[in-house]
């Protein structure tokens, strides 16, 4: 599994969905499988199922078309009868493919929704965000990339600027730098 779909995959089970990865389908008579699902995941409580297939390809769109007509109907054929086979046969399964762009006026392939990195980043990380800094409100440690960006973009009391200032009121950050071993090496 590559950074972009372990970085999904935390953010789907952050959320709390049930998750499948890499999961094999469609075995063939003569050995080994039809498809590969990179991410499956089905929220009990909202009652979402999503199928992510992420690539940073360069392939052109007719290749990727056809690349993803077999992923998307895979993920259809089988999703329901051999990942979460206790869903009722009906259930709407929301397919998205994860790529380096969206090009403007393309917004679905082979069914799917079409999805930049950019775009997933930032929805990841407005999310990550509004939990605030990590003292505060931790995104549990099971998830280390979601808790990298929370460190990054929030911090653990609140981000300090290269010059000093914080984003945080002064009071957090004078009673963190008295404490911190780290605050002695920065001066």
């Amino acid at each position: 599994m590559n950074q972009l779909e372990t970085l999904i995959a935390e953010y789907l089970e952050w959320q709390g969905y049930l998750l499948r990865r890499n999961t094999k389908v469609g075995r063939l008579k003569h050995g080994g499988w039809e498809m590969e699902l990179d991410i499956v995941g089905f929220h009990p409580r909202t009652q979402d199922l999503v199928h992510y297939e992420p690539s940073i390809d360069a392939l052109s769109w007719e290749k990727r078309e056809a690349r993803y007509a077999k992923k998307f109907e895979a993920g259809r054929r089988y999703i329901l009868t051999d990942l979460f086979s206790w869903l009722p046969p009906g259930t709407e399964i929301r397919q998205l493919a994860v790529f380096i762009s969206h090009p403007r006026g393309r917004d679905s392939i082979a069914g799917g929704m079409i999805v930049s990195i950019d775009e997933l980043i930032a929805e990841i990380r407005g999310k990550v965000i509004a939990c605030g800094p990590m003292a505060r409100n931790a995104i549990p440690e099971q998830f280390p990339l979601l808790r990298t960006i929370q460190m990054a973009n929030a911090g653990y009391y609140g981000i300090v600027e290269p010059s000093g200032a914080t984003n945080d009121d002064q009071r957090i950050r004078s009673e963190t730098n008295r404490t911190s071993p780290a605050a002695g090496s920065r001066r």
